[in-house]
């Protein structure tokens, strides 16, 4: 895609704030202290540096296009899930059409096993970091231990001169059960609902933008205890179908991927940003173009096998008009 074309329009001032689960964005090194041996050349997935830099070009060119078509520009704000360090933040940002936008990161190392965290894109044009924390989340495991899990990912910053704290994350998945995980994603939304009243204190009208892959969906017990904590408002929940989400598990459509709100992002006081519109981001090139998987997200890998897809999420994403 062409540079050039990345103009913002001048009639209708859009900022997009996107979310996107990259999907095991491992470099193809063994790195010590982290799980990551089947992501090497040498390894069950046989990740060499051509499939690692094919899937950066692929991401790239995804993220350049989030809210292209409304806003002219890629997008200011890029929560992403699944990266394995600083490294694979570099090198995604020094590919194809993201090269050109002067994009910086947060990230902070997690606690994860596996070594994947969270990590904040953001445009240094657009938005500027006032500070930035990781915010452990306390689980304990089924032996009684400290369970290693990703932490969650706090920035305070700017967009536009407007103040905003954001947090990015990648909830406990429901591998050993829902229900049996269900504890773990309720105290995931406590910890944040109780780092968020510490912010009440000093800024009693915070604007919070709460994004990530929570791996439940928005009627979920913990979305819904996140929800009625400051009273935040999640527009991506319209756009679930039992034809449409933002991740495809055994046929059936799930919307793990969502980006709440704080209420004050939904008034039109001049001078201020106001919500826009939400979406998927789910077009054509992103999905199995074929056979009895036709239409979910098109992924990497499926167990060891190698598809060469992009990710097994869709991004989904908002825009935010400036009054």
């Amino acid at each position: 895609m062409n540079f050039s074309f990345f103009k913002r329009k001048k009639a209708i001032t859009l900022h997009t704030i996107a979310f996107y689960n990259v999907e095991n964005l491992f470099d193809p090194l063994e790195n010590e202290g982290t799980l990551d041996a089947d992501f090497t050349p040498k390894g069950v997935k046989r990740w060499t540096t051509h499939r690692y830099k094919r899937k950066l070009q692929q991401l790239a060119a995804t993220i350049s296009e989030i809210g292209l078509s409304a806003s002219g520009c890629p997008p200011d704000l890029v929560g992403v899930a699944e990266v394995e360090n600083k490294l694979v933040l570099q090198e995604l940002l020094a590919t194809g059409p993201l090269k050109k936008v002067p994009y910086d990161f947060v990230h902070y190392d997690s606690a994860d096993e596996r070594g994947i965290d969270t990590a904040l894109l953001y445009n240094k044009e657009i938005f500027k970091v006032v500070s930035s924390q990781a915010i452990p989340l306390v689980l304990d495991g089924s032996n009684g231990l400290p369970e290693s899990t990703r932490d969650i990912l706090y920035v305070s910053g700017k967009l536009k001169g407007e103040p905003m704290h954001l947090f990015v994350n990648h909830w406990p998945s429901k591998r050993d059960g829902t229900l049996a995980t269900e504890y773990k994603r309720i105290i995931a939304a406590n910890t944040i609902t109780g780092f968020m009243r510490g912010i009440q204190k000093e800024y009693p009208n915070a604007n919070y933008v709460v994004m990530g892959d929570f791996n439940d969906d928005p009627s979920s017990l913990s979305i819904q205890t996140l929800k009625r904590s400051h009273s935040l408002y999640n527009p991506i929940e319209k756009l679930q179908t039992p034809t449409r989400g933002s991740v495809n598990y055994q046929k059936s459509w799930c919307l793990f991927d969502q980006i709440l709100l704080s209420p004050n992002f939904l008034t039109d006081t001049k001078g201020t940003l106001t919500l826009a519109g939400a979406d998927i981001f789910d077009e054509g090139h992103l999905k199995e173009s074929k056979g009895k998987y036709k239409g979910s997200p098109f992924r990497t890998y499926v167990g060891s096998r190698y598809l060469g897809g992009i990710s097994d999420h869709f991004p989904v994403y908002i825009q935010l008009e400036l009054k």
